[in-house]
């Protein structure tokens, strides 16, 4: 199983490769919940262990959050040299996430997922996390509409 930072580096290396930009914490953490959220959806399991929580800019992963906060809303400079610790299968699921999500600016990522089930959801309850089940749900019916 992956953690977060490195689903987070390979996020942001395809960023810089693919678009040439770079990537503030707030997209970041848009992408890494979409990420799991997807992962949870197709496997039935978790990309990484680390929680997503439920923050007021939307889902946050602490520990990724906590590596790129001095950047604030800054962008983040690219990773060195090519990030390779993800399996192949890993890569494939990163890569389709950016597709699909890396095309939104981190404020339109924002509005998403405040508007999203388990997002909603967490914010209802109370609760300083997302649900995985709730996103396993949520994204399996994504998928299949």
């Amino acid at each position: 199983m992956a953690n977060a930072s490195q689903v987070a580096r390979y996020l942001l290396a395809l960023q810089c490769e693919e678009a040439g930009d770079l990537v503030s914490n707030l997209k970041l953490q848009k992408l890494l919940y979409y990420c799991q959220g997807m992962h949870l959806a197709l496997k039935d399991a978790p990309l990484f262990a680390d929680d997503v929580e439920a923050w007021a800019h939307g889902p946050v992963v602490r520990r990724v959050y906590g590596e790129y906060k001095e950047f604030g809303g800054n962008p983040i400079p690219c990773p060195e040299g090519e990030p390779d610790d993800l399996t192949e299968e890993e890569r494939n699921l990163v890569e389709e996430v950016y597709q699909e999500f890396g095309q939104f600016s981190a404020w339109k990522l924002r509005e998403m997922t405040h508007d999203e089930l388990p997002y909603k959801e967490a914010e209802a309850t109370g609760s300083k996390l997302v649900n995985t089940e709730t996103m396993r749900r949520f994204f399996k019916a994504y998928l299949t509409a």
